[in-house]
C-alpha cells in the first residue's frame, strides 16, 4: 500500500514538474527575447548607448537575458533571440523604439505619424529654467560642499554585488540647479529611461486635456467598451488614482497582465480597457501599467489622431522647456503612458519644478488651479496614502503618518517613481526637486540621499 503511495505521488510530481518546465518553456522565451529587443533598441538609438553596456547593465536583471543573440539591422531595428525565440524592435526617428507583436514592421513604418517640431532657439543660450545656461550665482544658505557630497555618495560603489549604478543626480532648490553630476558617457543633454515615471508624465497631459475643459475628472472615463457593463461607472478619476477595481497583475517577474500587455499586445491601452471588473469600484487601491496606457488611450482619443503625435510635446514638453523628452508609442501607434518615457535629467528636473511651482511655469499657468494638490492627495483606497494621481505620495496613514512609504523624509513629499530608482522627489517644505537615475537593480537608498542633500539647505 505505501509502495503504491509512493509511486502515484512521485507520478504527480513528475506530472506538474513537466507541467511548470512546459508552462516556463512557452511563456518565458517571449518575454525575455521581447524585454531584450526592445532594451537593447531604446538604450542603443534613443539613448545613445553602446549595445555591450546594456548587456553588462540592464540585461543582467533576469537570468538568461544576456545570453540574447542581438541583430542590428541599418540602424533601424532590432532582433533578440533566445533559446527558440525571436522578438524585433523598430526604431524611428523621433518617434523611439515600438516592439511587434501582432503587427508587422511594414504595417507600422506606414502609419508615419507628424512629428512635432522644436521652437527656434538654441537652449544653451537661454537661461534655466527654460534653457541650460546657469547664472553660476551660489544661492543664499546653500552648503554646496554638502550637496556635492551627498551627490558623491549616490555614485560611490561600496557594494560590488549590489552596485548602484547612479546615472545622474541633479538638485534644484528654490529654482535653482545647486548641484549635478552624470556618470562617465553621459551629461545634460541625455536621454535617461524613465520607466514607470512616465505615468506622472500621463497625469501633466490628462491635466493639459482638463485645463482645456475636454476631459473632467468625475466623468464616466470614455472608454467605448464599457458603455454596456457597470464598467461604465469607472470614472476618469476612479482611473487617475489606480483604485478603478479592474483586474490587474503587475508582477514584472512571473508571466501576467504586465508582460502579456507589453510582450503580447500591439494596442496597450485596448488590453486594458479589454479587463474585467473585479473589485467595487473606487474602494481597492492596485497599481497597474495597465491604467494609465488606457489613460493613454484616452487621450489620444480625446485629442484625436492628426493631432496627437504632437499633442504631448507641443502643448506641454516643449512649453516647459523639455526638448530632449520622447515617449515611445506601441505599435497602434498610442504613447506607452505607463513606462516608455526618456528625458534628460534636466528636463526631468523642469518637470518637477513645473508641480513644485503648482502648475505655473514662467508665469503662465499649464495645468489647471488645483491640479497639483489634486495630484498629491493621497487616493482615498491607498493603505498608507502613498498614492495620489499618478504619482507617489509620502503623506503616510491617516492614522499614523509615521507610517509612510519613504520613511524618515518629510511627509509632503510627493514625486515621480520608476523602475530601477528612478526618482523625481518633490518636497514643498524644502524647495527641493530631488533627481536620481540610474540602473539598480538592487536598490537604491534615495531616503539616504535626500536627507543628505536637506542637511545643506537653509
Amino acid at each position: 500500500m505505501i509502495k503504491k503511495i509512493l509511486k502515484y505521488t512521485g507520478i504527480l510530481i513528475l506530472s506538474a514538474v513537466i507541467v511548470l518546465v512546459t508552462y516556463m518553456a512557452v511563456t518565458f522565451p517571449p518575454i525575455l527575447a521581447g524585454t531584450a529587443a526592445k532594451t537593447m533598441c531604446s538604450c542603443v538609438y534613443v539613448m545613445g548607448r553602446t549595445p555591450q553596456s546594456v548587456v553588462e547593465k540592464e540585461l543582467t536583471l533576469l537570468p538568461g537575458l544576456d545570453k540574447a543573440k542581438f541583430e542590428f539591422i541599418d540602424s533601424v531595428s532590432v532582433s533578440a533571440t533566445l533559446l527558440w525565440q525571436t522578438s524585433t524592435a523598430i526604431y524611428r526617428k523621433g518617434i523611439g523604439c515600438t516592439l511587434l507583436a501582432g503587427q508587422s514592421e511594414d504595417v507600422i513604418r506606414r502609419q508615419e505619424p507628424a512629428l512635432p517640431v522644436p521652437p527656434p532657439f538654441l537652449q544653451d543660450t537661454v537661461q534655466w529654467p527654460m534653457g541650460d545656461m546657469l547664472s553660476g550665482e551660489p544661492v543664499a544658505g546653500v552648503r554646496y560642499e554638502g550637496v556635492e557630497s551627498a551627490i558623491a555618495n549616490a555614485f560611490e560603489e561600496t557594494d560590488p554585488e549590489k552596485p548602484k549604478r547612479t546615472l545622474a543626480v541633479l538638485v534644484i532648490y528654490d529654482g535653482q540647479i545647486v548641484g549635478e553630476r552624470y556618470a562617465e558617457g553621459f551629461d545634460e543633454h541625455s536621454r535617461f529611461m524613465g520607466w514607470s515615471m512616465t505615468k506622472s508624465l500621463t497625469n501633466g497631459l490628462i491635466g493639459v486635456l482638463t485645463k482645456e475643459g475636454k476631459l473632467t475628472l468625475d466623468a464616466p472615463a470614455p472608454v467605448s467598451e464599457w458603455q454596456s457593463d457597470e464598467r461604465k461607472n469607472i470614472t476618469l478619476n476612479n482611473l487617475m488614482q489606480a483604485s478603478s477595481g479592474l483586474e490587474w497583475n503587475e508582477s514584472y517577474f512571473t508571466p501576467g497582465d504586465f508582460h502579456n500587455m507589453f510582450t503580447h499586445s500591439d494596442d496597450k491601452g485596448g488590453y486594458a480597457a479589454a479587463r474585467p471588473l473585479k473589485y467595487p469600484i473606487g474602494t481597492h487601491w492596485e497599481y497597474s501599467s495597465g491604467t494609465t496606457n488606457l489613460l493613454s488611450k484616452i487621450i489620444r482619443e480625446t485629442v484625436g489622431d492628426a493631432n496627437y503625435p504632437k499633442f504631448a510635446y507641443e502643448n506641454f514638453f516643449y512649453r516647459i522647456g523639455m526638448f530632449h523628452t520622447i515617449i515611445e508609442p506601441d505599435a497602434s501607434g498610442t504613447f506607452v503612458g505607463s513606462s516608455y518615457g526618456f528625458a534628460s535629467a534636466r528636463d526631468w528636473a523642469r518637470f518637477g519644478l513645473l508641480y513644485l511651482n503648482d502648475g505655473v511655469w514662467n508665469g503662465e499657468r499649464i495645468l489647471p488651479e488645483g491640479w497639483v494638490k489634486y495630484s498629491s492627495t493621497p487616493a482615498p483606497a491607498a493603505p498608507i496614502g502613498e498614492y495620489g494621481a499618478q504619482f507617489w505620495l509620502n503623506a503616510g496613514a491617516k492614522e499614523n503618518p509615521t507610517t509612510s512609504y519613504h520613511p524618515g523624509i518629510p511627509n509632503d513629499e510627493y514625486g515621480a517613481e520608476g523602475f530601477e530608482q528612478q526618482n523625481v522627489f518633490i518636497i514643498p517644505s524644502k524647495k527641493l526637486v530631488l533627481v536620481r537615475l540610474g540602473i539598480s537593480h538592487h536598490g537604491f537608498d534615495m531616503e539616504g540621499l535626500t536627507n543628505q542633500v536637506i542637511a545643506s539647505l537653509p
